[in-house]
C-alpha cells in the first residue's frame, strides 16, 4: 500500500449523531452535543421582530452572512443591535416547555459588512441553555419583550409550561 491510499484510509469521516452518543458503547462520538433540542431565536432589536434561524448554529444565519466579526464593537460604531437566543425544548410531566434560554449580544453594520459578536459567549451560552439554564438578565427591556412575545405566540402551552424563573426573568 502506498502513502497517498494510507492517508486516505486513515481519515474519519464527519459523522452527524442523532441518536444518544452516550448509551454506553464507548466508541467514536462519545461525548459530543445533541443538538436536537436547541434552536436559535435572532432577536432585530430595530425592527422589533423575532424569528428562527437555523444557520446560526453555525454561524450562518441570514444576519451573519457576508459579515467579517470583531470582538471589538468600537470597531462597529453604527451597527444594528441583533440577539441570538439559543432556546433549549425539553419535555416533563405537563408537556413540552422552553427548558434553557441564553442570550448573546450581536451587532452588525451590513453597509460595511461589519459586526461585532463574542463567539467565546456564544458558544457559552449555547451550552449553557442546553444545561437548562436561563441566562437574559443582561437583555435590554426592549428585547426581553420581544423575546417572550415571541415565545408565547409560538406556543402558548409550552410558555405556561415553562419556569418561573424564565418568566420572571423576561419580565420587562
Amino acid at each position: 500500500m502506498d502513502l497517498l491510499n494510507k492517508n486516505k484510509k486513515n481519515k474519519s469521516q464527519f459523522t452527524i449523531l442523532n441518536n444518544d452518543s452516550t448509551d454506553g458503547h464507548g466508541v467514536f462520538g462519545v461525548g459530543t452535543l445533541n443538538l436536537n433540542n436547541v434552536s436559535p431565536v435572532i432577536i432585530d432589536v430595530e425592527n422589533e421582530r423575532a424569528f428562527v434561524d437555523m444557520g446560526a448554529l453555525h454561524a450562518r444565519s441570514e444576519v451573519e452572512k457576508r459579515i467579517k466579526f470583531t470582538p471589538n464593537k468600537e470597531e462597529v460604531p453604527n451597527g444594528r443591535p441583533y440577539w441570538i437566543v439559543w432556546v433549549t425544548v425539553d419535555c416533563n410531566e405537563h408537556g413540552a416547555y422552553y427548558a434553557g434560554v441564553a442570550a448573546c449580544e450581536m451587532t452588525v453594520e451590513r453597509e460595511a459588512r461589519r459586526g461585532y459578536k463574542n463567539l467565546a459567549e456564544h458558544v457559552n451560552h449555547m451550552d449553557k441553555a442546553l444545561k437548562r439554564k436561563i441566562v437574559v438578565n443582561h437583555m435590554d427591556k426592549k428585547s426581553k419583550k420581544i423575546l417572550k412575545d415571541f415565545l408565547q405566540n409560538h406556543n402558548q402551552n409550552m410558555w405556561e409550561h415553562s419556569s418561573e424563573d424564565l418568566k420572571q426573568q423576561l419580565e420587562a
